[in-house]
């Protein structure tokens, strides 16, 4: 971080101080001599072109000061430089959002903050592509918003997701990705990457929050040039409230997980209890009649009370946990024993009398049986449905994710006013980097489309992804190769994440500007392909938990198509 700050007061140093030098101006007489101070160009730095010996065209300075060029291998760099900024910009603030989370935990942080600092870098480019200038120039240069915007929501979701399903890959077994078993190589059946439920909901979550773009896209949707105006206000209204909600859904998201998961956790024990308490009797739990077979439940009790006081006690019911074996679940054998005695306990004196043992037992059987779909399954023969019902409750608790702590061990904060303050200035520093860097980035992708004569949709969707997705697609990626359940959850997670945030956030914020400087809203390719793009892997991602590697080809094929889309739509079919 010390050699990107030093690298960060060098570039800005060079671009921001003014040059003098020997100048020989068209009007000076042969016979006077440069005192090579002469100033008739204002000391302004301007890379003039190599390539042409023609004198250039004036090209206007952002902020009055920063270095400007009318050709194409000036702009360029200038579009490096830039680039590497506005990189530096979205690493300081991811480094601030994670101090941050360190000290104050998800919740609030993790739902609200890391979302909007995740979006800042896009969302700042996105404002200065039509904030400054004429309602014409801004026209012309909020092409290059809308490119940021199509081109981080389709590199993130296509190539870097099929990245990490490439590197994260596992061996396959059971339709279940086992971690850290990658044997089976380049297999596109046999190898892949599975993730819990979670991940599938932030898919899905995806998957609308494209809502805004078809709002706004109706009319031209309809072949009205009639209330175009107002349906980028509803389109609006829609992102804002979109945005609201995904951010409510993120605080309270974790809750919920807590709750879901101690709920499939409790429903697998009951599952375990009644397998295991099957493989010990000596006989059938249920008659022929479909009742409980109190013969056999009394065998069962009474080889549970091991001191013949015809009532099991916590410590009774904690030997029968304990030789169950649930390491699997990473429950704790306590709290086994406590949920099971509240299932079974109605009269609460912390011991289970024979009645209430039968009682149980039978509320038990009746929700296993429940949990068939086909009647005939649930006849006396129990063997078969409390088997199904055990492996059904244990693919639900697996889906939900339960890591078990297995990953890093939460930590503690030595010193936290010393982590705040760090954390609120790597916040500062990137805050301030994109604000300043984002106008003369696009500044200079416009002069770079002028001087190439390429589209400036076409620069901003493949070049300014990189500079501020970067970071976060690279952390994706280095998470990925963890080839675990876990990490691979947390990876697609956050990839699902940034782009419904682009979809919610960074639209609304170019909504907004389309509004209020009453701009035209011309952009049916690169909504068309946005929606293709997230609804197809939306609903890819949505219906599975198990992603073979084929499933990356899907993913890569589908950013040359967004492409190849744009183009044909605009330069052959005349969309825009």
């Amino acid at each position: 971080m010390a050699h990107n700050s030093l690298l960060l007061i060098t570039i800005s140093s060079l671009l921001i101080f003014t040059v003098a030098g020997r100048i020989i101006t068209t009007t000076s007489s042969p016979d006077l001599v440069s005192d090579g101070v002469h100033n008739d160009h204002g000391g302004v730095l301007r890379l003039n072109s190599f390539l042409s010996a023609e004198e250039p065209e004036a090209c206007e300075q952002t902020y009055g000061f920063m270095p400007c060029t009318t050709t194409a291998l000036g702009n360029l760099f200038l579009i490096l430089v830039y680039g590497y900024l506005m990189f530096l910009a979205a690493t300081y603030l991811s480094a601030g959002s994670e101090l941050l989370l360190e000290i104050l935990g998800p919740g609030l942080v993790g739902g609200l903050l890391l979302p909007i600092l995740g979006a800042l870098p896009d969302g700042m480019l996105i404002l200065v592509s039509g904030l400054s200038g004429s309602v014409e120039v801004a026209q012309e240069q909020v092409s290059v918003g809308m490119g940021l915007l199509a081109g981080s929501t389709v590199m993130l979701i296509t190539v870097i997701w099929g990245t990490c399903i490439y590197v994260g890959k596992c061996d396959i077994n059971n339709s279940v990705a086992v971690d850290n078993e990658d044997t089976k190589g380049f297999d596109l059946v046999g190898s892949g990457v599975s993730t819990d439920i979670w991940t599938s909901y932030s898919a899905m979550i995806m998957a609308v929050s494209v809502l805004p773009f078809i709002v706004v896209q109706f009319p031209q949707i309809m072949h009205s040039d009639s209330g175009r105006h107002l349906a980028v206000l509803i389109g609006l209204i829609v992102s804002v409230s979109l945005l609201i909600a995904y951010c409510v859904y993120q605080v309270v998201q974790p809750k919920l997980q807590r709750r879901r998961l101690a709920f499939a956790k409790h429903k697998h024990v009951r599952s375990r209890i009644l397998k295991y308490l099957k493989m010990r009797a000596l006989g059938r739990l249920m008659d022929d009649q479909g009742k409980p077979n109190n013969d056999v439940l009394e065998k069962l009790f009474k080889s549970i009370d091991s001191d013949g006081d015809e009532r099991l006690s916590h410590s009774e019911l904690r030997a029968l946990v304990v030789g169950m074996r649930l390491n699997e679940l990473n429950l704790n054998e306590d709290d086994a024993v406590n949920k099971v005695m509240k299932d079974f306990d109605a009269s609460e004196n912390n011991e289970i009398e024979y009645s209430e043992f039968i009682a149980g037992i039978s509320k038990w059987l009746e929700e296993a049986k429940r949990s068939q779909i086909d009647a005939h399954l649930a006849g006396p023969d129990t063997l078969k449905y409390i088997h199904d019902y055990y492996e059904e409750t244990k693919k639900q608790h697996d889906l939900l994710g339960d890591d078990g702590g297995d990953d890093e061990e939460e930590e503690g904060v030595d010193d936290p006013r010393g982590v705040t303050i760090k954390a609120v200035l790597f916040l500062l520093v990137g805050t301030c980097i994109a604000a300043a860097f984002a106008d003369p980035l696009v500044d200079a992708v416009g002069n770079f489309s002028t001087a190439t004569s390429i589209p400036s949709f076409f620069i901003s969707f493949i070049a300014l992804p990189l500079a501020t997705n970067s970071s976060e697609a690279v952390s994706a990626i280095i998470f990925a190769t963890r080839k675990k359940k876990r990490s691979a959850s947390l990876t697609f997670s956050e990839l699902y994440g940034a782009v419904t945030m682009n979809n919610i956030l960074c639209l609304s914020v170019f909504l907004a500007l389309v509004y209020a400087r009453g701009l035209t809203w011309d952009f049916s390719s690169e909504v068309l392909v946005i929606l293709i793009v997230c609804i197809v892997m939306g609903v890819f991602g949505s219906l599975r938990t198990t992603f073979p590697l084929w499933t990356c080809f899907i993913a890569f094929s589908l950013y040359p198509f967004s492409l190849a889309l744009v183009y044909v739509l605009d330069y052959v079919f005349g969309w825009s």
